[in-house]
């Protein structure tokens, strides 16, 4: 008997503390597994969003919109949808509409909503916002209300940029109907598991897409009011509620600012907690048999036990505290020793998957060089370290000449081609120190710090010279440059791309294939030293 209590006491108390601790550990890792996922979704579809609105900034930007759409004849203030301007503009979207899959249909509005050109030869009738004329006057990015299309039995939405030229004048707005089955996609590659789900819904409530697919009567299902504002209340936290299907879960939800949709990340209750109850099971049979050891056995037992789940918890603390090089290790089977690896491999997929997010957030896919955001990073930095040590830098603003004509002649793979080596000789003439990017579409932006318009003007035209004699699929292309200084050119860095964008634009005008370094930088030097 002695033997016997002295062996059930610790047996038991072991034996409930591993069954809390494991417990623990499994709602930890479901909640942040949870968590995980809807940050991460939350995060592709921000990026979705940023990517159509650049998209269709870019399409809107284009000579062949703003100065087409203001020379289309007009009869009691409408467009007339003939002759040249009209015919142009509607071989430009439909050119843009055929390199865009997400696009079902692109469009050009006057500022009244009327419809001057469309992608399709039988254009349906938009629906837009009472507000839509504001959010143009605004220069915003207008998001319609998602909807479902019965003819082609898929999700849809309208999304609109205003159509301005250098004149600041609103012309109109183009418009796109985007097939929202990508964003199913891109939802599924997120799902928790064969049993969870992942799925968008309105701030309203009502559902719009979801990793299991889409339907019309996915979209006719929703929150009540109250419910709605229960989970937004408890944002960033894994909770249990009832599901829109009526299925109670464990879950979490996150906004998504950019679109005001709300994304939800969700387990069936059964199998979030199908392991705490497996291990419930396993730890009473435990129990049972420690009735017939000896004390000694079941003290053994608790320390094999207990030590992995402490050093299971601390390692979780310190995920759940941003520490993602934790590697915990294997010295026990069992339970433990499988939550132990699921964790390992999970903490290996979150390492993987956040420098993935960090890789692709500062780099173009086709180039390798930094992208736009990262750009615009180095570039406020290089500014406020200029101001405080009143040191200089210049920016080069290069575009591939009539690069348009060469992509429709020679085809994209040879345009990419031309990217990719107007990327490699940037990088081969410029310095270490020196940041070169994509800006967009065919223009390049290098910032040089340390460097006067002069030097910088210099590089330019060894890039220029060199690019001319590569031997390229389709034949030699140009460069156009476009140089500026800080801060003799403005002291923000906005202002000096304006400007050097301004002087690649002049180089344009002046017959390409030259390097045009904006004036005025040696007279206001003189200027300010005089001051100073």
């Amino acid at each position: 008997m002695f033997a016997v209590l002295a062996t059930l006491l610790p047996s038991i108390t072991t034996a409930y503390i591993s069954y809390v601790e494991n417990k623990r550990a499994l709602t930890a890792k479901a909640s942040e597994e949870l968590l995980g996922l809807s940050t991460q979704t939350a995060r592709e579809l921000d990026l979705w969003t940023k990517e159509r609105r650049y998209d269709l900034r870019v399409f809107s930007s284009s000579y062949e919109v703003t100065e087409n759409v203001d020379r289309l004849q007009r009869v009691n203030g409408e467009a007339v949808r003939s002759g040249r301007a009209y015919q142009r503009l509607t071989d430009y979207v439909n050119s843009v509409r055929d390199k865009f899959v997400d696009y079902v249909e692109l469009l050009v509005l006057d500022p009244h909503g009327h419809i001057i050109a469309s992608s399709d030869n039988r254009p349906r009738a938009l629906v837009l916002p009472p507000d839509w004329q504001s959010q143009m006057r605004g220069d915003n990015l207008l998001l319609g209300t998602p909807y479902w299309d019965s003819t082609a039995a898929r999700p849809e939405m309208v999304i609109a940029v205003p159509i301005r030229p250098a004149s600041g004048r609103l012309l109109g707005a183009i418009a796109a109907r985007v097939n929202l089955r990508g964003v199913g996609d891109t939802l599924r590659r997120f799902s928790p598991g064969d049993a969870g789900q992942v799925y968008l819904m309105s701030e309203d409530g009502h559902l719009i897409v979801s990793s299991r697919g889409s339907s019309a009567e996915l979209m006719k299902l929703g929150y009540s009011g109250d419910d709605t504002r229960y989970l937004l209340a408890r944002e960033g936290r894994a909770i249990q509620f009832a599901s829109a299907t009526g299925d109670r879960v464990v879950g979490s939800v996150r906004r998504i600012p950019s679109l005001n949709w709300i994304v939800v990340t969700e387990i069936p209750t059964t199998e979030a907690f199908r392991q705490v109850a497996r291990l419930r099971n396993v730890t009473a049979l435990i129990v049972a048999s420690l009735f017939a050891a000896v004390g000694a056995l079941g003290y053994f037992l608790g320390l094999l036990i207990v030590r992995p789940l402490d050093r299971l918890t601390q390692g979780a603390a310190k995920v759940a505290a941003g520490d993602l090089e934790v590697d915990l290790p294997m010295v026990t089977g069992g339970e433990v020793g499988y939550l132990t690896q699921v964790f390992n491999n999970m903490v290996s997929r979150l390492r993987e998957t956040h420098r993935e997010l960090e890789r692709l957030s500062a780099t173009d896919p086709l180039t390798g060089l930094f992208n736009r955001r990262r750009m615009m990073e180095a570039l406020d930095h290089e500014v406020r370290r200029s101001r405080r040590l009143k040191h200089t830098f210049a920016v080069l603003m290069g575009d591939v000449d009539h690069f348009k004509k060469y992509n429709d002649a020679n085809g994209h793979p040879a345009g990419d081609a031309v990217l990719k080596k107007v990327a490699t000789i940037l990088r081969e003439a410029t310095r270490d120190v020196d940041v070169v990017a994509r800006y967009g579409g065919e223009e390049f932006f290098v910032l040089m710090p340390e460097t006067e318009g002069s030097g910088a003007a210099d590089v330019a035209d060894r890039v220029r010279e060199r690019l001319k004699d590569e031997k390229l699929p389709g034949g030699s292309v140009t460069l156009s440059f476009g140089v500026a200084e800080f801060p003799a050119h403005g002291d923000l860095g906005e202002t000096v791309i304006a400007i050097a964008d301004a002087a690649l634009y002049q180089a344009k005008r002046e017959g390409r294939d030259r390097v045009v370094l904006a004036p005025g930088a040696a007279e206001r030097r003189r200027r300010k030293s005089r001051e100073a």
